[in-house]
């Protein structure tokens, strides 16, 4: 790897955020709510998850669309040098990316056509399992594939972001060994202070750490605490606890906030009394409510910038924030894109 102290550190406003997962709803109001937070480039989930290459393709079209009708507001960026020019036009940069390549499981070599439409990040596979290897929630718990090996061979090959947050542990030892280029969590936090098995054990982070990469840390209440609502000194417990474990080069934000996506029906299929998910929802306490379904001081991307006071409130230096709110991830990727 690249000595990071001798990299290439990009210009960027004071203060400024790039979102390591972001799944807010697409619309100009949102777009401007997540400006008026500082926030200058996030990677978008532009596919629902599991899903075929038939609609995966809608979403992606869906997503072009909204951008080009709200081109004052938001532009679709492919290059660290197009999110640096993003973030000077005002114009908030969208990173194509997504959490499961399922859509693309039968042909790994469609990862050819997703780099030609813009998608620089993606993930392997969801909570569940597909051809390419296990996700968090899938029992038994597998290893990565043959046909994982070539995802990773490929992602690499195109200088494509790798993405583990949602793989099993297995599963994501194995492209942690596999990689050549630094491989991230976009938002995972860690397991020794939440018990969910959407975090990750203390391994992980070293060994994404040592192949460069970040951890992002996730304001998802059900990853930050369990038996009560959590709240931002849990989000810097987690934050603290990453940088004693893999030092301040390799801690990001994943915020993974999907505001404006669910209504009370919809939030209540997903997580109310029989949880898609219930290992990891139905576990929590009571507490998790429609209501609450974010994290106080968090409950819209306009309030991103409290991330940051809730930091400098714990002591931290601005340098330090600073690298944790944006530089680190645009460190990774301009390492991982080339460009």
């Amino acid at each position: 790897m690249n000595d990071i102290a001798t990299m290439h550190q990009p210009e960027m406003p004071h203060r400024t955020i790039i979102d390591g997962l972001y799944c807010a709803t697409l619309s100009r109001d949102q777009f401007e709510r997540t400006l008026a937070g500082g926030v200058k480039a996030a990677n978008l989930t532009a596919m629902t998850p599991s899903t075929d290459l038939a609609s995966s393709m809608g979403k992606l079209a869906e997503l072009f669309r909204i951008v080009s009708e709200n081109a004052d507001r938001a532009r679709i960026v492919s290059s660290v040098a197009e999110i640096e020019m993003a973030a000077k036009d005002g114009v908030l940069g969208i990173i194509v990316g997504s959490q499961d390549c399922t859509f693309m499981d039968h042909d790994v070599d469609l990862l050819h056509v997703m780099h030609r439409l813009g998608m620089r990040i993606a993930q392997p596979v969801y909570n569940d399992e597909n051809r390419f290897g296990h996700g968090a929630l899938a029992k038994p718990e597998g290893r990565l594939s043959p046909a994982g090996h070539d995802w990773v061979a490929l992602m690499n090959e195109l200088r494509m972001q790798i993405d583990l947050s949602h793989c099993g542990y297995a599963t994501a030892r194995d492209v942690l060994a596999a990689s050549k280029r630094p491989v991230v969590f976009s938002h995972s936090n860690a397991r020794a202070l939440c018990d969910s098995p959407r975090n990750i054990p203390d391994d992980l982070p070293r060994q994404a750490a040592a192949t460069g990469g970040t951890i992002g840390i996730t304001l998802w209440p059900p990853l930050l605490g369990i038996a009560d609502r959590p709240n931002l000194e849990n989000f810097c417990d987690h934050v603290e606890h990453m940088l004693n474990l893999v030092g301040e080069e390799h801690v990001a934000l994943g915020s993974d906030l999907s505001e404006g996506t669910k209504t009370p029906e919809s939030w209540s299929k997903l997580y109310g009394a029989d949880p898609i998910w219930p290992h990891v929802t139905g576990i929590v306490g009571p507490w998790y409510t429609y209501e609450n379904r974010a994290t106080p001081g968090f409950e819209s991307m306009a309030e991103a910038g409290n991330l940051i006071s809730a930091l400098e409130k714990r002591g931290h230096s601005a340098g330090l924030i600073e690298k944790i709110m944006s530089r680190n991830l645009l460190r990774v990727y301009r390492e991982v894109w080339g460009e």
